[in-house]
């Protein structure tokens, strides 16, 4: 199932989370300039950003704490954290997409482990 989105934006829904599918604005990060630059010299993000491929980040130069989500091939959660600034995270196995999100956002979504997400990327005109 591979996947080839472009920068830009989309919409992310997680499914799963035991009520209604929660959808959130998203943020599509896939070239490597994109990606490099993240969530650097912002205060917040609005909804989330993914980060395509990746399978770890950093929060180094970052102004706030941010959850992280890492997601396999198949858009389904194998971790959730939250990483205070000026931290490297560690690779994590089988992770072919990682989410970003304020600190402490994640668990009002539902997202966590095993929870399968759908992204859908807005048509460029």
């Amino acid at each position: 199932m591979g996947r080839r989105w472009r920068d830009g934006r989309g919409e992310l829904t997680v499914h799963g989370n035991g009520a209604a599918p929660v959808t959130v604005p998203l943020e599509l990060a896939t070239s490597y300039r994109a990606r490099t630059r993240g969530l650097l010299g912002r205060d917040t993000v609005d909804g989330a950003i993914l980060l395509s491929p990746a399978n770890s980040v950093h929060t180094f130069r970052m102004r706030f704490p941010i959850d992280v989500a890492h997601l396999d091939r198949d858009l389904t959660v194998l971790a959730v954290r939250t990483m205070p600034p000026n931290r490297l995270g560690l690779p994590r196995l089988r992770s072919r997409h990682v989410l970003e999100t304020d600190a402490g956002v994640m668990a009002g979504w539902g997202l966590r482990a095993g929870v399968r997400v759908t992204v859908v990327a807005e048509q460029v005109r």
